[in-house]
């Protein structure tokens, strides 16, 4: 199958050359062609160039794109869609005054949703997680890594990452699965942390390799959760299973989790809310990417990630949705894009490479998503007619989107 699409008015994001991410003043760059052709063949990204040197292809499907553009679909580095319920009265707790912190000290946050999985069947858990996985496909999304952590037994931790895998044997979509059993301290651990430690490391771990259901390895390092050293065994323990670290740091305070995870090789740190001078030193010249969640700071009232500071001093950084029941509950792309543009002043430059190319970096894939390459996967977005690629974070709360693509077969 061959499609063609011709007077486009601006293809975006197109590399000629294999590139791992983009970072600094890099990421101010966005290489477009304008009113260009692009040719899908069998899924992948055949062919693409200016109008001027466009020859018929024989395609099966030619489809004009006068006054729209085409950019490769959004790759979300960060998600825990895969999770039962709602938490929509702890959102009217936090209007009537309470902090995230209070909410779960009262036996709500985290535990609330491990209690709510733990009682779902695994068949309810996936039908529930497919409605949501459609949904951010259907906004854009081409690429997505998905969190365990809602379970916090073996049991639940085993049954989210079996629906984890299901949704990426039954969609086309690219997933990752990220085991994340250190999530939060369960009830009955309350008072022997080293107990569940132990839990994690002894059982967990083992069993979620046998089964070879997941590819990374998470942790909550934060001040009242895990520290760095609880981080640090589980990271030791995990490598022997070839896990790669990619872990929720300095989302509250700064504690040293960002110079632990470069010390292990982390693939991301996430979150990074609060950094210090010393937090952004420890990235420099690493391979570990910035992910930044501007979502989940507009959602709890919390401070954004300083990302100006962060690409002004050379770093990449990736933006990613964070979409869980609790801190984020949406998994817009569109609006991450134009909520880092709006409250951390990216440009839509700087938004689009993070969203795009960064994101997919940070969960393995540069290879295969996140620009227009010839050989990579045809996960694309075909935008309404707009002015510019300007106008994707200008209009706020909608999307431009017209037709997502994804393995070059246009989705519902």
């Amino acid at each position: 199958m061959k499609t063609a699409f011709v007077n486009i008015k601006e293809l975006v994001q197109v590399r000629t050359e294999a590139i791992s991410f983009v970072a600094g003043a890099q990421m101010k760059e966005l290489p477009t062609i304008k009113n260009a052709y692009l040719v899908i063949e069998n899924g992948t990204i055949a062919a693409f160039g200016a109008m001027e040197n466009y020859a018929d292809v024989a395609a099966d499907e030619t489809i004009d794109a006068t006054g729209k553009m085409i950019l490769p679909a959004w790759c979300d580095s960060h998600s825990h869609i895969v999770y039962a319920g709602n938490r929509e009265s702890e959102f009217v707790d936090r209007i009537n005054g309470l902090t995230y912190e209070e909410i779960a000290n009262r036996g709500g946050g985290i535990l609330n949703s491990a209690k709510k999985l733990q009682e779902t069947s695994e068949e309810d858990l996936y039908e529930q997680s497919k409605i949501r996985l459609e949904e951010v496909m259907q906004m854009g999304t081409g690429a997505l890594e998905i969190k365990s952590g809602y379970g916090l037994t073996l049991e639940a931790e085993l049954k989210m990452l079996r629906v984890i895998r299901r949704l990426k044997e039954n969609y086309p979509i690219a997933i990752k699965a990220t085991f994340l059993g250190a999530h939060a301290l369960p009830a009955e651990f309350k008072n022997n942390k080293e107990g569940f430690l132990q839990e994690v490391i002894q059982e967990m771990l083992s069993k979620v390799a046998a089964e070879q259901l997941a590819e990374y390895i998470d942790v909550f390092c934060e001040t009242g959760y895990f520290s760095v050293e609880d981080m640090e065994l589980i990271l030791s323990a995990a490598k022997q299973y070839d896990m790669i670290p990619k872990v929720h740091v300095n989302q509250f305070t700064a504690i040293g989790g960002i110079q632990a995870a470069v010390k292990h090789q982390a693939l991301s740190v996430d979150h990074l809310e609060e950094m210090r001078e010393e937090d952004i030193d420890a990235l420099q010249g690493s391979p570990t990417m910035p992910v930044l969640l501007p979502t989940c700071s507009y959602f709890l009232g919390i401070p954004y990630s300083p990302a100006r500071k962060m690409i002004d001093a050379g770093l990449p950084v990736a933006l990613a949705t964070d979409y869980n029941p609790g801190s984020t509950p949406s998994g817009n792309m569109n609006f991450v894009v134009a909520t880092a543009c709006i409250r951390m002043k990216m440009t839509p430059e700087e938004a689009i490479n993070a969203a795009t190319i960064n994101g997919a970096y940070a969960m393995g894939l540069e290879q295969e998503v996140g620009s227009i390459s010839i050989g990579k996967r045809a996960n694309l977005i075909l935008t309404k007619a707009i002015n510019s690629y300007a106008f994707i974070p200008y209009s706020f709360g909608m999307h431009s989107i017209e037709k997502v693509y994804i393995n070059g077969n246009e989705i519902a």
